[in-house]
Order: C-alpha cells, then structure tokens, then sequence
C-alpha cells in the first residue's frame, strides 16, 4: 500500500486516466449517434476534458519539481504522466477530424476501433489504480496483458479497413478523411499500450 505522503502522485494518474474514460465515451457517444452539425459543441466538451488532464499533468510536474521523496522514480512519474495525456490528445484528435474533414458519415470500420479504443481506456484505468499496490497486486500484470490485446486487436482490425477502404471504390476526398479518421483512432489505442508499457516498466524497475 503507498504511503499516504505518497497518494498524490496515484491520485493525479488515477484522475487522468478517468478524463480518458470520459473523452472516450463522448468520442463514441458522437461517433455511434452521428449528427455532423452539432460536433463543434461536442469539440468544446472534448476540449474541457483534454484541458483538465493538462492541468493534472502540469500540477504534477511543479510538485515533482520541489518533492523530496517520491514513491517511484521521478522520471517514471513524469513518464507516466506524459503517456496519460498523451490518451486524451490523440482522443480528441479524432474528433477535430471527424469536424475539419467535414465527415457527414462514420464508417463500420470506425465504430469497431472506437469500440476498441474504449475496451483500451478502461484497462488503462484499471492498469493505474492497481499501480500503487502494483507489489502486492494479483491483476495488475492482467490488465497490462489486457491492454496489448486490445492494441494487437486494433492493428489487425486497422489492417482490414484500411484494406476495405483502399479497394472499396472511396471518391479520393472521402478516401483521404476516413483513412485520417482510422489512423488516429489506431494511434489513440497505441497511446494506451505505452501507458501500459510505462507501468510495466515501472513494476520490473521497482521489484
């Protein structure tokens, strides 16, 4: 169990992986009840989010900053941090897409990654609130495997589409917007394998 001087650290990574869980359910709230004339309001929702996990991250990093001691590593602790934000960035990359590509219909092949992308987040969660037990913890090494799953899924799934979209007869503008759409929606599940990555890391530096 981490020490209570300790928790913030845990705390600040808990809090930004929740804002992941939330900025993938309102990607897939727009994606799955698609409606091309209100998504500048769902960009400013999506903006709020990504605005607080760089608040977390940079709350983090000036108390790094003045910290005399610290439950992992400070360069894992940073680390880790990045790789956070970096979920809700390319997350909401998806979604200035979807707007500035003016894409008036989201593809099948979108919504199963936006469906992985969600299984991803949410063992990316469950990742991080085991990681202050993670030397005692039975599931944390579980919901890193989980993790790569999801991610080995979503290559296989990025591979298939794109393959349906190149040889699918796509006007060349259609092809271009939605293979953009595909790629940081592979690139926002890859973001969630680095964290899982960065945490695994973390177990075999700390053991």
């Amino acid at each position: 169990m981490a020490r209570k001087a300790d928790s913030y650290y845990f705390d600040n990574f808990n809090a930004a992986a929740e804002n992941n869980c939330r900025a993938v359910a309102l990607l897939e709230s727009v994606m799955r009840n698609f409606d091309a004339d209100v998504l500048s309001q769902r960009i400013e929702e999506m903006h709020q989010i990504e605005q607080a996990n760089d608040e977390l991250r940079h709350e983090l990093l000036d108390t790094l900053v003045t910290a005399f001691i610290t439950p992992i590593e400070r360069e894992d602790i940073a680390q880790l941090s990045s790789n956070l934000d970096d979920v809700t960035d390319c997350i909401e990359g998806v979604l200035h897409r979807l707007y500035y590509n003016n894409v008036r219909e989201v593809t099948p092949g979108a919504l199963e990654m936006v469906g992985l992308l969600v299984q991803a987040c949410e063992e990316v969660r469950k990742t991080v609130a085991e990681l202050p037990q993670f030397k005692k913890s039975k599931v944390l090494h579980d919901h890193i495997v989980s993790i790569n799953t999801v991610e080995d899924l979503g290559d296989k799934t990025f591979v298939r589409i794109m393959r349906e979209l190149h040889t699918g007869g796509v006007d060349a503008l259609g092809l271009i917007s939605t293979r953009e759409i595909y790629m940081y929606l592979e690139y926002s599940i890859d973001a969630c394998e680095h964290v899982g990555d960065e945490v695994m890391g973390i177990v075999m530096g700390n053991s």
